[in-house]
């Protein structure tokens, strides 16, 4: 196999990325537009894959600038009983890497020569997470890259910022994720043409859908219990919107969500009977949109979830968690309207790996 580096695009504080041993028939000097990226984000709950090359123009929608070849997506609950063990268990282990394999197969069909490959909230907190990484470099050649909470955050403002209000002077955005929930505040640069967004603060907290739902339970959600998670949330956010509390907020100051939970809320807010990216992804949500969808979802019990074709079987005890966490972050952050994003990390990283080849141009 033909080794290729891989161009960190990591901040100072976080690790270069690992390299990654790849069939290739271009030589891993060669930056032109031959080159196929790939970017994998494995997370508390889910692995996702996206394989793309660079577009050259742009697009008619949202001015996106990735041409997608091919994605693999699959809930592998990798921090299942992460919080009372401390360490991920052989069950969770070989879950991953049966998915991980497919997206190794995937990467080899689509001839990737370029890549990144990141875990996240799991494995960063697990006991056994470096050993965990060990073990997927040993079955599937893949070498995984533990990212700090801030190259997290960086990555998902980078991958969903173009779908922020380009007249908005500030913008919340919010990743809600399975071990974790990072939110960054964005604001609009004046002296800058183009309207780009500058990185101006981050939290990231240690609660997400996967230890939520496994502290108060998620099949049965009574009243009390959406409430204490709800509470449990605007406890643990509360210091940060005490240090964004005098930040800048025009009249069309909004969030933008990019995660299962407001994807989901968004196709229910649709009433779709089947999931549909294209009618979620850039969709604007009122304030009043958000809390019918959520009072929808509430009044759903599991089987009903479970029958959800936005929902299903795999995220059906995991939803309402989500929608305690959008619900403290509505409060605490009010606004008019969230934008939801069907796009985030994976395309972040994307978008800085052909950046740093100069494939793309630096827009946001």
């Amino acid at each position: 196999m033909r080794e290729t580096g891989l161009p960190s695009t990591a901040s100072a504080s976080a690790q270069a990325a690992p390299e990654l041993h790849i069939n290739s028939g271009v030589a891993s000097g060669a930056l032109d537009a031959r080159h196929t990226y790939a970017a994998l984000d494995l997370g508390t709950n889910n692995c996702r894959l996206l394989i793309a090359r660079p577009e050259h123009r742009p697009r008619r929608r949202n001015n996106d600038f990735l041409r997608i070849i091919d994605a693999f997506s699959r809930i592998v609950r990798l921090g299942e009983g992460l919080g009372k063990a401390g360490r991920i268990s052989e069950e969770a282990i070989e879950r991953t890497i049966a998915a991980l394999e497919i997206c190794r197969e995937k990467m080899d069909a689509r001839g990737v020569t370029r890549a990144r490959l990141v875990a996240t909230q799991a494995c960063r907190s697990a006991a056994n997470g470096d050993e965990f990484v060990e073990r997927v470099r040993e079955r599937t050649g893949l070498q995984l890259e533990i990212i700090d909470r801030e190259t997290e955050a960086r990555f998902a403002a980078r991958g969903c910022g173009s779908l922020a209000d380009p007249a908005a002077e500030s913008v919340l955005l919010f990743d809600i994720g399975g071990g974790s929930t990072e939110l960054v505040w964005l604001t609009r640069e004046r002296r800058s043409e183009n309207g780009a967004y500058a990185f101006r603060a981050w939290t990231s907290l240690e609660l997400g859908v996967v230890t939520l739902a496994e502290h108060f339970g998620g099949r049965c959600v009574s009243a009390e219990t959406f409430a204490a998670m709800a509470q449990q949330v605007r406890e643990t956010l509360a210091p940060f919107a005490r240090r964004m509390a005098s930040e800048r907020r025009c009249p069309r100051f909004h969030l933008l969500g990019t995660s299962g939970t407001v994807t989901t809320l968004a196709g229910v807010h649709l009433g779709l009977e089947r999931y549909d990216r294209w009618r979620v992804d850039g969709l604007w949500m009122s304030d009043d949109d958000a809390t019918r969808a959520i009072l929808r979802l509430r009044d759903m019990d599991f089987d009903e979830r479970v029958a959800n074709g936005c929902i299903g079987p795999q995220r059906a005890d995991l939803v309402l968690a989500g929608c305690a966490i959008f619900e403290a972050i509505r409060e605490l952050f009010p606004a008019q309207r969230t934008r939801i994003a069907d796009r985030g990390l994976r395309e972040g990283m994307l978008l800085e790996l052909m950046e740093a080849d100069g494939a793309l141009m630096r827009r946001v």
